[in-house]
């Protein structure tokens, strides 16, 4: 019986992993995803002084 109870303890903490991992995946996007990119958004032109966010790379433009 002391197989058991060395096996117990791994077993639960590989459910308890698994059971994280669907729930990391089950929430990557989807309908809140938009919502989340809009609060993430709106952090950075705080945090950058309420300036308008820099261009993302493969569409920067000059002002010439």
């Amino acid at each position: 019986m002391d197989y058991v109870s060395a096996l117990v303890p791994p077993i639960v903490m590989a459910a308890f992993f698994i059971g994280l991992v669907r729930v990391i995946v089950k929430t990557q996007g989807g309908a809140a995803k938009a919502k989340e990119d809009a609060a993430v958004d709106a952090a950075l032109v705080s945090a950058r002084g309420g300036q308008a966010p820099a261009s993302t790379a493969g569409n920067a433009t000059t002002d010439a």
